[in-house]
């Protein structure tokens, strides 16, 4: 009989090494290589079959079976398209203690208002615990069934006796199946449980909700490990000590990705925020030196984001380049850009920027804006209050065009702002906001008022 034998799997990517490394070889990760102990196959082992699939047309399939039903909370439909599917298997990824018990639990709630029976699996918390919370977000539902499960075989028993619509397993960390030789939360166990509960969501036509947990040590498996067995991968966010809580899709198979959906934590739970146009400029401080906004997109929902910088003299060999929510390649990138194009010099200075919120800016469209909170920094001069700035900068200092650019200046005219800073190519803005072009990132300093006293003054709007 064919002994078990040790390898290491990465807990990130889901590579197999025949001995421990520090770096993963695969991803290239480090101290992501945990042991576990597999099988080996017989000789004689076949894999077994369904027997054949007849093809049929692409316009011969129905679809009807595979209408997502709403979920009742508004954020959490508009990420996942209007709510689950039939049979899909979804996880929600994030780190303990950010809510998304909360999140499910309130959801399920919403459900069963419509006659949905749901079934929650609580691997982690007893029957006494999820009533409480229940009682806190007055989620308490007739047709809400409680399980305290760990183990496989039970919870496919208790899904053969309530025969719910949608499932919920809290957390597939600590689900194990006993015919695996492996502990409970490693790589082997949490892809093999949810492998067959993604059979058995398939199987009955019942939306699957996995949660999983996410540490910054690797030291339990995380979702990176599920994203190819799942239908759907969602990531919720959020700092513990503030309010605001950000929902993702990074894959969706029923979808399109990229929408974000918002939370507040508030006494009786999390509670969304589908107009968030106030929320990130509600505290901030017009004609503040290094403030600009920038009028961001994601998904399909615009959204106002004030972006501050702070430039210091540094007596470091290497000055810091510190920056939250913004990605740090390119604040390098336009810090030399405003050096070599702009005649901005940072070189000698400690640059800090930030995105005001919590919320993660990525795309390439804000580094006008970010250009010009760093030259405000360093030249101590605030930007106009009711100016918002968007463009791609080039690194000849050449301003481009960014998708969507109506609805983001659409939002900013309704948040009250009068004046937008955008590329040559742009197109016109709404009424009551005024649109001035430009075509580099030196003719936008000059308009503002950041490279010299004079401004630009045939139709200049500042």
């Amino acid at each position: 009989m064919p002994r078990p034998r040790p390898v290491h799997r990465c807990v990130d990517c889901g590579a197999t090494s025949p001995r421990w490394a520090g770096r993963c070889p695969s991803c290239g990760e480090w101290d992501t290589l945990v042991e576990e102990v597999v099988e080996a196959a017989g000789g004689a082992g076949h894999a077994v079959t369904a027997g054949p699939v007849e093809p049929v047309p692409i316009s011969e399939v129905d679809t009807t079976g595979a209408r997502a039903r709403s979920t009742g909370v508004g954020e959490l439909d508009r990420v996942l398209g209007g709510g689950l599917v039939p049979g899909s298997v979804t996880l929600l990824g994030g780190e303990p203690g950010v809510g998304k018990s909360t999140l499910l639990l309130q959801a399920m709630s919403a459900l069963t208002a419509d006659g949905t029976r749901c079934l929650l699996v609580s691997a982690e918390e007893s029957l006494e615990q999820v009533r409480r919370r229940a009682e806190r977000l007055d989620a308490v539902s007739d047709g809400l069934w409680l399980a305290a499960e760990t183990g496989l075989a039970e919870i496919v028993a208790a899904v053969d006796r309530v025969d719910p619509d949608v499932l919920v397993v809290d957390s597939i960390q600590t689900v194990h199946d006993p015919g695996v030789a492996s502990g409970p939360g490693s790589v082997a166990q949490v892809r093999g449980c949810a492998q067959a509960l993604v059979q058995l969501a398939r199987a009955r036509g019942m939306a699957t909700v996995l949660i999983g947990h996410v540490t910054k040590e690797g030291v339990v498996a995380g979702p990176r490990v599920l994203e190819h067995v799942v239908d759907t991968v969602l990531t919720f966010e959020g700092e513990r000590h503030h309010a605001l809580r950000l929902l993702r899709a990074v894959k969706h198979r029923f979808g399109p990705t990229g929408e974000l959906g918002l939370f507040e934590m508030a006494d009786e739970g999390l509670v969304g925020m589908p107009d968030p146009g106030t929320l990130f400029l509600g505290d901030r401080r017009p004609g503040a030196p290094g403030s600009v906004v920038f009028p961001a997109m994601e998904g399909h929902r615009p959204l106002l984001v004030e972006l501050q910088a702070l430039v210091t003299p540094s007596g470091l060999a290497m000055p810091r380049r510190s920056a939250q929510g913004l990605d740090g390649g390119r604040l390098s990138l336009l810090v030399a850009v405003l050096d070599r194009r702009a005649g901005i010099v940072l070189r000698n200075a400690d640059v800090y920027a930030s995105a005001v919120g919590g919320v993660r800016i990525a795309e390439p469209g804000a580094d006008l804006a970010l250009a010009l909170s760093l030259a405000s920094a360093h030249a101590d001069v605030p930007v106009a209050g009711d100016l918002v700035a968007c463009g791609e900068v080039g690194l000849a200092g050449e301003l481009r065009h960014v998708s969507q650019t109506a609805r983001r200046l659409g939002e900013a005219a309704r948040l009250g702002f009068r004046r937008a800073l955008v590329p040559r190519s742009a197109p016109e803005g709404p009424p009551g906001l005024q649109v001035w072009r430009v075509g580099s990132l030196a003719e936008a300093l000059l308009a503002v008022g950041l490279r010299s006293n004079e401004r630009i003054s045939e139709g200049c709007p500042i």
